[in-house]
């Protein structure tokens, strides 16, 4: 399916250079930033309390949040749950409260005159969020694992490089994001970035299968010829479902609230520079690799002189 088709090729190529300057400018800076600044860790990672409470009309969570912060619970997280009478408030560890956070939040939401009752009260201890935050970081690692090895069957080694190389890239760019806005960062999002991955090494496949199928079809185009002809061929499809995934993230993203807003504008991140990197950074990647033609065609054995089709001589 095509919503058009491009008859004479971009010459992507011909800016390679310029594009992987940028991009890798980006990167440094995300590193950069994640080497100073660091994550704004959630409290699953860090430890504190979850209390559920339920009100008997619509709670007005801007007022519940500027009680909260008058009373000393700073960087408490204040969301709907459910519905829009059940509110969610994350608080987060501090030292020597750890007991009495529950009584001392109830003490403040009743205070506004509007006496929620306690649904639920979950404690996450440091030692919980610090084998959340191991766990994660093995999980994010063993995904890496995997597309290496799905790569290294699936291409020719210097597409599997390429395509790694693109996926970390947009990985680290989009927890370089996080830690120079200091959005919060929670299993939530960590699930964005496991996706992310998935979903940009896609599109670099797809990107890399047109590249071996035109060195396959068609001769006489050199290496950058043939980059520029798949990734114009794949234009019309990468519209088609970047726009679509875009769209519902841009949903989750205006109307699905607090709970999903760092999810989404993870995924939407994620989904920007995933087509960047898939087209402006893993391709240049291949031509610098020495991506050529006599890879994928199979030189024809030559026959003996005298030799018939079966190989007999005569």
């Amino acid at each position: 399916m095509e919503f058009f088709r491009i008859k004479k090729d971009i010459p992507f190529m011909r800016h390679a250079l310029v594009f992987n300057i940028i991009s890798l400018i980006t990167f440094l800076l995300a590193v950069f930033f994640l080497a100073t600044k660091g994550l704004h860790l959630s409290i699953e990672f860090t430890g504190g309390t979850l209390i559920e409470v339920s009100y008997q009309q619509a709670a007005d969570l801007e007022k519940i949040r500027k009680k909260l912060e008058t009373d000393g619970f700073t960087d408490t997280q204040v969301i709907n749950f459910g519905s829009s009478r059940d509110v969610l408030i994350r608080v987060p560890i501090k030292a020597g409260e750890t007991n009495k956070v529950s009584e001392n939040v109830k003490a403040s939401l009743d205070a506004l005159g509007d006496t929620p009752e306690i649904k639920r009260v979950e404690f996450v201890g440091p030692q919980v969020g610090k084998e959340l935050a191991e766990d994660g970081a093995l999980a994010l690692l063993l995904v890496i694992i995997g597309i290496v090895i799905y790569l290294a069957f699936r291409f020719e080694w210097r597409f599997a490089v390429s395509a790694i190389i693109a996926n970390l890239h947009d990985v680290i760019i989009i927890l370089g994001f996080f830690a120079f806005f200091q959005w919060e960062f929670s299993l939530p999002v960590l699930a964005a970035v496991l996706a992310v991955l998935g979903y940009s090494v896609n599109e670099s496949v797809v990107v890399f299968d047109r590249v071996r199928e035109t060195f396959k079809k068609q001769r006489g185009l050199t290496t950058p010829e043939v980059i520029n002809h798949a990734i114009t061929s794949t234009i019309s499809r990468t519209i088609i479902t970047h726009g679509s995934t875009q769209m519902m993230v841009t949903s989750m993203l205006i109307f699905g609230g607090a709970a999903l807003h760092y999810f989404a504008l993870a995924l939407t991140i994620g989904i920007l520079f995933g087509i960047y990197s898939s087209v402006l950074v893993a391709s240049p990647l291949v031509m610098w690799l020495g991506v050529s033609r006599e890879q994928f065609v199979k030189k024809k054995a030559e026959k003996p002189e005298g030799a018939t089709e079966d190989g007999a001589c005569v």
